[in-house]
């Protein structure tokens, strides 16, 4: 595990050495089991996301997109198959490691903003940094940058209940930004927004995507997949569709 841990903490090297993918899952598979109940959420995906894609995953309620996004996001192990991030097999780790893979390689942007309300935006932000024991002035000045780059370089000192509920997911994009992660996963980030609101999240997204982040979005509104570069559909726990979008 040295080995592996030794290269994710080189964020954004990784990538361009080895040139892999940073998404590869062959044959994935996860049952879930209550009992003598088996319930088969993942029967067999194979996905392949390149570094810099831009991509949305769909489906019904009960279709496994859900699960789909908790083994990408390495909250949940797979039953059966392979899955590899950023070309190493992390598909057999146990928590501790995928809680430091998490930490590491993967930033996060869910519906509920999970802000903690008495701290102020730059505080939230720069969390991830503390679990990595960054130094106090490097990661304060790493948070406001992040701050910055959303948009929200004006409010680093207001807490969240001062901010709308779009200003508040900018700072959850901030959060997810600011240890530079290979992989971007944003769920449903729109659900609790606002027309307008939700016009700047996805906005933002697709400033990041020009940069060149990795974004894998999961959603039920087509409008918002329709941001993406590419729409995966999901359905009974494998892959229905996989197109691309023309722009």
């Amino acid at each position: 595990m040295a080995d592996l841990f030794d290269a994710f903490a080189s964020t954004g090297t990784v990538l361009a050495e080895h040139g892999s993918p940073v998404i590869e899952l062959v044959g994935a598979r996860k049952t879930y089991r209550t009992g003598s109940i088996e319930f088969e959420a993942l029967r067999g995906i194979d996905l392949r996301i390149e570094q810099g894609e831009y991509v949305a995953i769909m489906g019904p309620s009960g279709s496994g997109k859900s699960t789909l996004m908790n083994i990408i996001g390495c909250l949940d192990t797979l039953t059966e198959g392979d899955y590899r991030l950023a070309g190493d097999d992390i598909a057999e780790l146990d928590e501790i490691d995928l809680a430091q893979i998490r930490n590491l390689r993967i930033g996060f942007v869910f519906q509920q903003f999970h802000l903690l309300p008495a701290l102020s935006a730059w505080r939230n932000v720069e969390l991830p940094l503390m679990y990595r024991q960054v130094p106090v002035g490097e990661r304060r000045a790493r948070a406001a940058a992040a701050l910055e780059r959303v948009g929200l370089g004006d409010r680093v000192a207001n807490r969240p209940g001062e901010l709308s509920g779009g200003q508040q997911q900018r700072v959850a994009v901030a959060r997810a930004l600011v240890g530079e992660p290979d992989l971007l996963l944003a769920d449903e980030p729109t659900g609790n927004l606002d027309s307008q609101s939700t016009a700047d999240v996805l906005g933002l997204l697709d400033e990041l995507h020009q940069q060149g982040r990795t974004i894998v979005l999961i959603t039920h509104e087509l409008e918002v997949a329709q941001h993406a570069r590419r729409i995966v559909w999901v359905r009974d726990g494998l892959i229905q569709s996989d197109e691309v979008i023309d722009r």
